[in-house]
């Protein structure tokens, strides 16, 4: 999904959710510039279509797998969407909610914990972000 937005000029960002069953019913690249749509992060979107996909706003026993530390916007969606657990590529210096800039998902008061596992393929997903953006500036 990250890679698909190479073509698109947008961030390269992707996320995929899991059911507990083990099938995909959400995926989605990050789309803010094309939809002129801020909350168009690849979570936020992935999280609509697996909503859709099980007929309910809930997405209790799912996964939610992406390329990069979600930020505040997106660990938010995914307490409210109830997800189980979340697994993330590449961590977020400048605005990662999980660990990099706040613990977004283990705030004392939290009423839904969610299980968070970082750095997996992070060296991959770090890579095709710092090549984006390397182009980018030049």
């Amino acid at each position: 999904m990250a890679r698909s937005n190479l073509a698109r000029d947008e961030v390269p960002v992707g996320a995929v959710v899991v059911a507990a069953d083990g099938r995909l019913i959400g995926e989605a690249a990050n789309a803010p510039l094309g939809r002129n749509d801020p909350t168009a992060h690849a979570e936020v979107l992935a999280l609509r279509a697996a909503g859709g996909s099980l007929g309910n706003c809930r997405l209790p026993g799912c996964v939610l797998v992406a390329t990069l530390e979600p930020c505040l916007m997106c660990a938010g969606a995914l307490v409210q969407a109830r997800v189980e657990g979340l697994v993330y590529g590449a961590l977020d210096a400048r605005a990662g909610a999980v660990v990099s800039r706040l613990h977004g998902l283990d705030l004392p008061r939290q009423e839904h914990r969610i299980w968070h596992m970082g750095g997996v393929r992070g060296q991959l997903c770090a890579d095709l972000l710092r090549d984006f953006f390397a182009v980018r500036r030049n």
